[in-house]
């Protein structure tokens, strides 16, 4: 078991959205979305919840609601070296020891999936634990927009070591094919070493950060979850993720 005082929920967010300007401050049925995704984070019960945001105003809106928010740099260049900076600033004496990396825009996330991703690092050889779903559809798989996790998981086998990441799977690769899901837990010195390391060859090619980890012998654990989140990165997604949650 991994002990929930030693555990961290990171959430990184930040205004500057090109498809969505101010996406962490949209209302999703009274409450930003960056409260819905801390709300779903604080469901899963899996330890402290703290939103890592570029942005004043985030933090305020957060705090706002009874949540915990850091401003950070607003020049960092990803998610994963803001939740660095956030952890370095909360916890410089190092008592968290998991740490999970959940994205602001995924407000109709649910529990079990968080849990399942922390659970993957009770793999004592898992350096880092994240999640996928089973696609369903022929045109989920040819697009490049939905990164593929290749890993030997099926409906007996729930957890098993990526092999690759891709955006388009070739004549070599059998289905089923996994869907994967942005969330990540990290073994802390882990998540440590992984923001110092310089951007991989294959982490550029493909513009996958998690090939970074891959290129430099990092082992990832994927847990098999049932269903993708809704990612919100459009107008149109937003309005699907506020009839989603009405109805919950």
């Amino acid at each position: 078991m991994i002990d929930n005082r030693n555990t961290i929920v990171l959430i990184p967010a930040r205004m500057a959205s090109t498809r969505l300007p101010g996406k962490p401050l949209a209302d999703i049925n009274g409450l930003p979305m960056i409260v819905q995704c801390w709300k779903r984070a604080v469901e899963a019960n899996i330890g402290q919840v703290l939103v890592a945001a570029a942005e004043v105003e985030i933090a305020d809106a957060v705090r706002a609601q009874g949540g915990d928010a850091i401003v950070t740099d607003p020049a960092l260049p990803s998610g994963s070296d803001r939740i660095a900076e956030a952890l370095a600033l909360r916890d410089p004496q190092g008592r968290f020891e998991h740490v999970v990396n959940l994205q602001g825009d995924l407000p109709t996330i649910d529990s079990l999936s968080i849990q399942r991703c922390l659970a993957g690092l009770t793999n004592e050889a898992a350096d880092i634990s994240t999640i996928a779903a089973k696609i369903e559809r022929d045109e989920d798989v040819a697009n490049p927009n939905i990164v593929k996790a290749i890993a030997p998981l099926s409906e007996e086998r729930e957890v098993a070591f990526a092999r690759d990441f891709l955006r388009k799977v070739g004549p070599e690769h059998q289905p089923p094919f996994w869907h994967h899901i942005g969330v990540y837990a990290y073994k802390r010195p882990v998540l440590e070493r992984f923001v110092s390391l310089p951007v991989s060859a294959r982490e550029a090619e493909r513009k996958l950060e998690q090939m970074r980890a891959m290129d430099n012998g990092m082992r990832i654990v994927v847990v098999r979850v049932d269903t993708v989140p809704l990612g919100v990165d459009t107008p149109a997604e937003l309005e699907t993720a506020r009839r989603m949650l009405r109805k919950a």
